[in-house]
């Protein structure tokens, strides 16, 4: 990937902080036009973060509320199946030409709520929360690497289901397309390691999570993926990251043609959306996937990975089920 100016200079940036073991947070947008970056101590950062209990405020927003106190209002309004397959059937004929084996097709649904970002950022509960002033909030599932002790993982994260249906995960498990497009994302990912770390291995396969939404639960599929990282990883944290980027199991296969195709039928830039958001102690590095958001205009993003064995129905399904909060 060509960066631009912008780019080359964060890269610069968290090279040096790596390189002095200065504590840093990060943001990365998809199209990586617009990357920032903060030290961790930074009081005036517009960029606030809570991931996996390690946070960068002393303590939530002035304006925190309850649940109780205001229930919560949350309607979607997603784009009719007609309007879907219209997107649907572009990427299904570029993976017939052969273009892609894999595209991650995501489209805009607008809801309404009576919540602010920053509201929502407060009371939202997930493995990955953070809130952009002004932006959006996004509450994340998915990692998109850690770093510790010079060892680095990824855990891709393919195939959802509404786990309240009978079997939920038997049968995610055993569902042929998901397998192979699981499959696909996990040997992109280990490709994408291997350009940074070495003895690249898949440590576990398609292991399942499920995750409570304000609808009930939702069950996930998930893998972890390891390679060991030189000694001097750190000075060159900045290109680490932009070397992996974008995150595959929110792009596709082959990254380069699948990019261009999901410009093509998405026909706007996805900014922050399904770009990349972490944090450095000093030693180790966390980070995740910027999925599950909302932005400022109030539009939700969400999507799935399009493959040859692709179902309207059941893609289109799977669009509408990660549209919630995770208020509960």
């Amino acid at each position: 990937m060509e960066l631009n100016s912008q780019s080359q200079l964060v890269v610069e940036q968290l090279n040096q902080w790596g390189k002095e073991k200065t504590p840093f947070a990060f943001l990365i947008d998809f199209e990586c036009n617009k990357p920032l970056c903060w030290k961790l101590e930074d009081p005036n950062s517009p960029f606030k973060f809570n991931f996996q209990g390690v946070n960068n405020y002393a303590e939530y927003p002035a304006d925190e509320i309850t649940h109780k106190a205001l229930p919560f209002e949350f309607i979607p309004t997603p784009i009719s199946i007609d309007a879907y397959k219209v997107k649907f059937d572009v990427v299904k004929r570029e993976i017939e030409y052969g273009n892609s084996f894999l595209v991650n097709l995501t489209v805009e649904t607008p809801v309404a709520t009576n919540y602010t970002l920053e509201q929502l950022f407060t009371l939202v509960k997930a493995k990955y929360t953070c809130w952009m002033k002004d932006e959006f909030v996004c509450f994340s599932p998915e990692t998109f690497v850690q770093i510790k002790k010079e060892q680095i993982f990824s855990y891709p994260m393919k195939g959802t289901i509404d786990a309240s249906i009978p079997n939920a995960e038997a049968l995610l498990l055993n569902d042929t397309k998901e397998i192979a497009e699981h499959a696909t994302i996990v040997d992109l990912i280990r490709n994408d390691l291997s350009r940074v770390a070495d003895n690249v291995r898949v440590s576990r396969f398609r292991y399942y999570e499920e995750l409570k939404t304000q609808d009930g639960l939702l069950g996930q599929i998930s893998s972890e993926i390891v390679g060991q990282l030189s000694s001097d990883y750190a000075v060159r944290m900045g290109d680490i990251l932009f070397d992996l980027l974008p995150a595959g199991s929110i792009s596709g296969a082959p990254k380069a043609k699948t990019e261009k195709i999901i410009f093509e039928v998405e026909q706007a830039q996805r900014g922050y959306y399904t770009g990349v958001a972490g944090y450095f102690d000093g030693t180790n590095l966390d980070s995740c996937v910027l999925i599950r958001y909302l932005q400022a205009d109030g539009t939700y993003r969400s999507g799935g990975g399009i493959t040859f064995q692709s179902e309207l129905q059941k893609e289109y399904q799977e669009m509408i089920n990660k549209i919630y909060v995770p208020i509960f």
